[in-house]
């Protein structure tokens, strides 16, 4: 077979219940969801770091966050670093970059004050029209990105819009060469000058007291002055994704092209703490992800759980490609393939600048531990956390009862915490001490007793 084209479709902070096959009833997403039932539909995928740079780290590296060294914003990947530009550069494939990076480490600066991106920042990609940091150089009416040559941009048109005509104008030229394009949008990202979530204009007010996620709901925070904005986002993202199928079909390019839709993190609306998706709840580590193409068509719905730093190999192996061995993640092919294949059972978070944090998340539980000290927001790592929360995501699935501190359920906390401490050893090499939270004593018949197996 000849080599499979691959394209990623990456949004910014996108929850994976803006889909429908996630529950969602306003039809934000139906190019989503359709190819996700053609293809591969990674129904729980997550975040392995819910910060920008640090994912986006994780995705390029297949590695977590500690590893990569990009433990929050503002840190360079390392020039050294394998990435996923690299293993398609040395199989003959055109790889392209075109969008937000935000791992080159330059200083944030108001529109039309940053600087390019270095080629030696670049990770390696050799097409480039992009910027570090989008939403400081650019606006949603306004889209400017630098070039190959470290020469401004301005495309036309709203700027998820802009970015994929130019993706789309990149595929015309790439008929006859294999490429890898990594096309990777701000939206739907607040734009950071204004603290707005600026959709088309034609979508302005129409999702207004719409559907609301429950937790979103309950918790308030300034979901109902932004998600009118952030569901006009979503909507048109769909629609220039669809616009991007169209144009591989027309090219008779659909059949010979690895097309992966997914995010780098979610979003809480300052439900959880200031800001936007800093913490371990599944409002900010939960993302939409689906694949179609070579390898992944007739997929199905595949329920073992899918984090970011799988992405790298799961792509590098559908394209019939080595796996480097110094990968964290796993290629996910197998599961397509409906193989026999030693998969974890659990989800391992980090999590860095709002606090400190770790988490382990299985189909049943997630219990989370912060750091308290003021060192460790450097390293992005500690030897010391204390329980934050233990939540039962069967029974409260949008995690508004936390559970830790509870006696009935301190043999799950402990559970989880030999988990967790497995987890950081494998991937840190260290062995943090965790501080159990203080115990109440409810009557047993306002809680039931789990079984610990239940996970």
């Amino acid at each position: 077979m000849d080599k499979p084209n691959v394209i990623v479709f990456f949004t910014d902070q996108q929850r994976w219940d803006t889909s429908g096959l996630h529950g969602n009833p306003l039809e934000l997403m139906p190019n989503f969801d359709q190819m996700a039932m053609r293809g591969t539909h990674f129904f729980n995928a997550f975040t392995s770091q819910p910060v920008c740079g640090p994912a986006r780290s994780c995705m390029q590296t297949g590695l977590y966050a500690t590893q990569t060294g990009v433990v929050r914003n503002g840190i360079p990947l390392k020039d050294e670093a394998i990435t996923l530009a690299n293993c398609f550069n040395d199989a003959g494939y055109d790889t392209a970059y075109i969008g937000k990076w935000h791992l080159a480490g330059i200083e944030p600066a108001f529109a039309g004050g940053q600087k390019p991106v270095p080629k030696h920042r670049r990770g390696g990609y050799r097409y480039w029209l992009a910027g570090d940091l989008t939403e400081f150089i650019s606006d949603s009416y306004h889209t400017v990105l630098f070039n190959e040559d470290n020469e401004l941009v301005t495309l036309p048109g709203y700027r998820v819009d802009a970015q994929t005509d130019a993706a789309i104008r990149y595929i015309d030229r790439q008929q006859d060469n294999p490429f890898f394009m990594f096309l990777s949008f701000l939206e739907p990202h607040h734009q950071n000058h204004t603290d707005d979530y600026p959709p088309p204009d034609v979508y302005r007010g129409k999702y207004t007291g719409k559907w609301i996620p429950p937790d979103l709901a309950t918790l308030r925070g300034a979901t109902h002055q932004q998600i009118d904005g952030y569901y006009g986002m979503v909507k048109r993202l769909d629609e220039a994704f669809g616009r991007l199928l169209d144009a591989l079909k027309s090219l008779s390019l659909l059949d010979k092209t690895i097309v992966l839709f997914t995010s780098d993190h979610g979003c809480h609306f300052k439900t959880r703490n200031w800001e936007y998706k800093r913490s371990c709840h599944e409002s900010s580590i939960r993302i939409p992800m689906a694949a179609q193409g070579p390898g992944f068509q007739s997929g199905g719905r595949i329920q073992e759980m899918m984090s970011i730093v799988d992405v790298a190999p799961t792509l590098i192996d559908a394209a019939g490609l080595t796996v480097p061995s110094t990968m964290s993640g796993k290629s996910a092919m197998p599961l397509t393939r409906n193989q026999p294949v030693d998969w974890p059972d659990d989800i391992f978070i980090q999590v860095s600048e709002s606090q400190t944090g770790r988490a382990v998340r299985t189909a049943r539980w997630k219990y989370s531990v912060c750091s308290k000290g003021e060192e460790s927001a450097l390293k992005g790592s500690s030897e010391a956390y204390e329980e934050e929360f233990l939540y039962d995501l069967k029974a409260d699935p949008y995690e508004l009862n936390n559970l830790i501190g509870n006696a009935n359920f301190r043999e799950v906390g402990d559970f989880m915490m030999e988990r967790l401490l497995e987890r950081i050893k494998q991937i840190e090499n260290e062995q943090p001490k965790i501080t159990r939270a203080k115990t109440q004593n409810p009557l047993d018949w306002q809680q039931r007793r789990p079984e610990i197996g239940d996970t």
